[in-house]
């Protein structure tokens, strides 16, 4: 089992900055990916960003050049640098975490509003 525990979430104006932190713990596997997804309201759950162990990473195409992901592969953690937010990008984030299953965060809300 994996537990994934999400922080940094809030309340930021448009052009803003906010990180998203998320700590892995249980049983960790050396191979495996992280990272995160949104899902507005009415929406699906959507891809944001994410990196695996060698890290290597994939960003939504709405989010490249904005958003940096990074990990820290001795602390079982995984950020998310968001700049330049837009209203669009107010959802509930959830933290990610595949190996031989997925696991998932419990979500932390990010709201750009003026």
């Amino acid at each position: 089992q994996v537990q994934l525990v999400e922080s940094g979430g809030g309340l930021v104006q448009p052009g803003g900055s906010l990180r998203l932190s998320c700590a892995a713990s249980g049983t960790i596997f050396a191979i495996n990916t992280m990272g995160w997804y949104r899902q507005a309201p009415g929406k699906q759950r959507e891809l944001v960003a994410v990196i695996d162990n060698n890290g290597f990473s994939n960003y939504a195409y709405s989010v490249r050049y904005r958003f940096t992901i990074s990990r820290d592969n001795a602390k079982n953690t995984v950020h998310l640098q968001m700049n330049s937010l837009r209203p669009e990008d107010t959802a509930v984030y959830y933290c990610y975490y595949t190996t031989t299953r997925d696991y998932w965060g419990q979500g932390t809300q990010v709201t750009v509003s003026s």
